[in-house]
């Protein structure tokens, strides 16, 4: 038996029973106005927060340590829980203290996790904050994404590579997973984002279903076109199963689910979205979508980022798009017009998401009436608009009138920040809230008026009216007049020289006055959550509008940047020619200094003469740029932008691949080699006819001849593929320069440069012709190494070009031979070394049939040794 001296109190108690259910979150317990947290999360919260550290005594001999908060602090520190990856339970007193017998009963109202907050101040307006959950079986499998912020909700069905990809696309916050599926997945997706594990039996097909109907409401899926999508229902269905776990109920905003269909968007693999810097830069530079995203909301914003990312592969959609754009550009008055109304209008499909949960606050409210107001102006202004698209997009706009009139009607003007003192409901709408704010306003004035109708009444000059906490308000007469008293006042209290007396008014009114201010908060809440569940009805409509809004503002804004930047309009075609005249780089001319043009250049491919370009030239030239520019013009086509050239005739293309840079995986336990040859091998089991393919250095991670080798045959594998993707090969080998005059669809050009006075000036411009220098040694001396080892490094180049030169002519000349007189192979690893070829010749000499297992043993050790 525990003894009374150590027994732990009532209150930690229940906190013990309430943090056994949630044992992997930091509990903030409320007690009274402090949001406290003990033992380990104390330690935990003390650290991140840099908040004191105590001990509380919860017996004689009993403690534990303590870190705590106001309660009024909550967005002050919950955030920063969250962003250092911990989940957060919100433990709240479910009772007024006041009328609370014994121990106040609490429990958690919310659980916050990186995947489910919408706390602004864990979010970033321009990137939408994704939930996702993630199921596989035998390589196929389905995932959900899910932003509880705007309620966006999409699911992708396909193999476990694919799926893996888009998690490195979508990049959520929190990534749910079955257990069993811990080991695989770790080793898929790797530690670098926040996941968590589900009980397995969660992931069962029928349980998720029957979730997603009850969800949603339906008898069906078949309306959100999953019906027999199996993997796509349980991967959607874990996810509101979890919602609803972590004290997540009210989901009236997350009403629709959108599959994701990889054939209706351009593919962009991982490595090519890190390699053209879409959405961000590992070196801290610009990447694209900060060059091009001028938009004015941020549900623009956020679809711009998820246009870039699912570029279109649907001409008419893509060419809708780009008139639109044209529309805007020639009509310069209405766009601006436009941009002027984007600018007032708010995060809609935030707000929306505070609707269902309450949370959303009065001046927030207002944001969402202004917003419809200016959607209103919006669709005014151009009901006679000729242009079709943004026409069907205007019509289909709802600003809502009898909203706007019920919120002006309601809301007053400029609300106060909170709900917790009132004052956020205008008069006219409940009588007795209006007498109430009159009493609580004007109390002394009211008290005033009582005592001057008393004086008239009873003609007792001297009377006034006094207030303690005995007796509340009274009427004090002096004994001169008590005998002018009326026989229905009630006397209360004798002095030596006064009675004091209350009236059946005055106490009416002292009960009002004394509650007026509490009364007040309980009509306006009443009135303030009638609205709320008014405006629940109309989520649909506010996301509807939200969603066209950010495609008007994604159209307007490809206008702005096509102005300011000198953009043209691409031409989408049907062939299979790309052709680009005066392209620039957008990121790297915005870099520029003021004084410094850009270099454009020509680009010009197909799949019969000029399938693919051997680019050649010294380090530091703009290879690379010149690569990337080419797939950024052809991207930005596919979301329906101007580009940056003078002319652009781009085909539809449904594959972009890169392999550009050193990405070391080592980490991994991969080499840079191994890094560039899966990368390789990844674009090259994944052609299309339609696919741009862009290669920069490919072999330069192992022996020169090696290197040679393998970009040798990549390129050969390329030129007779069936597919005959277009291709950009840059290089440094320059003895692939041969295959223009092996294979006509083969092209060599360079980027040319000049010496003057031993000086190698860049003049980043694309020339025909192979080029036979890399000036290695000359890009050092830029880089700023000691002059004493530039002419050393110069030296010992003179004496190995000298002593190689004849040999390597002869040498040279007998491999060109004999790799013309080769067959082509179309696979880039065969048996290549001596090694192989004995090997091969060993085991194919075997008798199996009357081979001994000693035997067995000696030949193996033999092909052991070979090694």
């Amino acid at each position: 038996m525990v003894s009374k001296s150590t027994s732990i109190t009532p209150l930690m108690l229940q906190h013990r029973n309430i943090k056994q259910k949630y044992p992997d979150a930091i509990l903030l317990f409320r007690v009274g106005d402090f949001y406290e947290t003990f033992g380990d999360d104390a330690i935990v919260t003390s650290k991140i927060l840099n908040i004191t550290l105590t001990k509380r005594n919860n017996g004689v001999s009993n403690s534990s340590e303590l870190a705590g908060f106001p309660y009024h602090a909550l967005d002050t520190y919950l955030h920063k829980l969250v962003k250092a990856g911990y989940r957060v339970a919100i433990c709240e007193q479910l009772e007024n203290p006041k009328l609370a017998k014994g121990l106040i009963k609490r429990g958690v109202t919310e659980l916050i996790t990186p995947g489910i907050a919408t706390n602004d101040k864990l979010l970033n307006n321009h990137e939408n904050n994704y939930l996702a959950s993630i199921y596989c079986l035998n390589q196929e499998g389905g995932i959900s994404f899910l932003d509880n912020s705007t309620g966006d909700f999409f699911v992708v069905e396909g193999n476990i590579d694919y799926l893996i990809s888009l998690i490195f696309k979508f990049k959520p916050a929190e990534i749910l997973f079955p257990k069993n599926l811990a080991n695989y997945l770790k080793e898929k997706i790797g530690s670098q984002f926040f996941m968590y594990a589900l009980d397995n039996w969660i992931y069962e097909y029928n349980y998720c279903s029957e979730i997603l109907l009850k969800h949603f409401k339906t008898h069906s899926l078949k309306g959100y076109g999953i019906e027999h999508a199996s993997f796509s229902i349980i991967a959607a269905g874990t996810i509101i199963h979890y919602l609803k776990e972590t004290e997540h109920p009210n989901l009236e905003h997350i009403n629709r689910i959108q599959p994701f269909f990889k054939e209706e968007n351009m593919w962009l693999d991982p490595f090519t979205v890190k390699n053209l810097e879409l959405v961000d830069s590992p070196s801290n530079q610009k990447c694209l979508l900060q060059v091009i995203d001028q938009t004015q909301t941020n549900m623009g914003a956020r679809l711009l980022r998820r246009w870039l990312l699912f570029p279109l592969i649907d001409p008419s959609e893509i060419n809708n798009r780009l008139n639109s754009v044209q529309f805007f550009i020639e009509n310069k008055k209405d766009q601006l017009y436009i941009t002027s109304i984007l600018k007032n209008i708010g995060d809609i499909e935030r707000l929306v998401s505070k609707i269902p949960t309450n949370k959303i606050l009065p001046r927030e409210i207002l944001q969402l009436k202004n917003s419809l107001e200016y959607i209103f102006e919006l669709q005014k202004y151009f009901e006679n608009i000729e242009m079709n698209y943004i026409q069907e997009i205007l019509r289909q706009l709802n600003p809502l009138p009898k909203i706007i009139e019920t919120i002006n009607k309601t809301i007053i003007d400029e609300p106060p920040p909170t709900r917790q003192k009132g004052g956020y409901i205008k008069n006219g709408i409940s009588s007795e809230l209006d007498e109430l704010k009159s009493i609580s306003k004007g109390g002394r004035d009211y008290l005033t008026k009582i005592q001057q109708k008393e004086i008239l009444n009873t003609g007792i000059n001297s009377l006034k009216i006094s207030f303690n906490n005995v007796f509340g308000y009274y009427l004090e007469v002096t004994n001169i007049h008590k005998d002018k008293v009326p026989i229905d006042w009630i006397r209360k209290q004798t002095l030596s020289n006064a009675e004091r007396y209350i009236t059946p008014e005055l106490k009416e009114y002292e009960e009002k006055i004394l509650t007026a201010d509490e009364k007040i908060l309980i009509i306006e809440d009443e009135i303030y959550s009638q609205l709320i569940q008014l405006l629940i009805n109309y989520i649909p409509i506010f996301q509807k509008n939200a969603s066209l809004i950010g495609i008007i503002d994604c159209l307007t804004n490809f206008a702005e940047i096509a102005l300011q930047y000198n953009y043209c309009k691409p031409l989408l075609t049907d062939s299979s020619d790309l052709y680009i005249e005066e392209g620039r780089h957008p990121v790297i001319e915005r870099t520029l200094p003021i004084d410094e043009k850009y270099i454009t250049n020509n680009i010009h491919l197909n799949k019969n003469d000029h399938q693919i370009i051997v680019l050649t030239g010294p380090n530091m030239s703009g290879k690379s740029a010149l690569l990337r520019q080419t797939a950024l013009i052809t991207l930005m086509v596919h979301i329906g932008s101007y580009v940056p050239a003078s002319n652009a005739r781009i085909p539809l293309t449904d594959k972009i691949f890169t392999r550009l840079g050193a990405n070391d995986n080592l980490n991994a336990g991969e080499s840079t080699f191994m890094v560039e040859m899966n990368e390789t091998a990844s674009i090259l089991n994944n052609l299309s006819d339609k696919s741009l393919i862009l290669l920069d250095e490919i072999g330069r991670g192992t022996a020169t001849y090696d290197g040679i080798s393998i970009a040798w045959s990549i390129i050969e594998y390329l030129f007779h593929s069936v597919y005959k993707p277009k291709t950009l090969f840059a290089t440094h080998y320059h003895e692939l320069n041969e295959l223009e005059s092996q294979l006509n669809g083969v092209k060599n050009f360079h980027i040319s440069y000049k010496e003057v006075n031993n000086k190698i000036i860049f003049l980043r411009k694309l020339t025909k012709g192979g080029s036979t220098h890399s000036f290695g040694i000359h890009v050092a001396k830029m880089a700023g190494m000691p002059t004493n080892l530039i002419l050393r490094a110069n030296q010992i180049l003179k004496i190995l070009e000298k002593k190689g030169e004849d040999e390597n002519k002869e040498l040279m000349g007998q491999k060109m031979e004999q790799i013309k007189s080769q067959p082509i192979q179309l696979t880039i690893f065969d048996e290549q070394t001596e090694v192989f070829s004995q090997i091969r010749n060993l085991l194919n000499s075997i008798d199996l049939n009357r081979l001994t297992p000693v035997e067995a043993l000696l030949k193996l050790n033999e092909i052991k040794n070979k090694f």
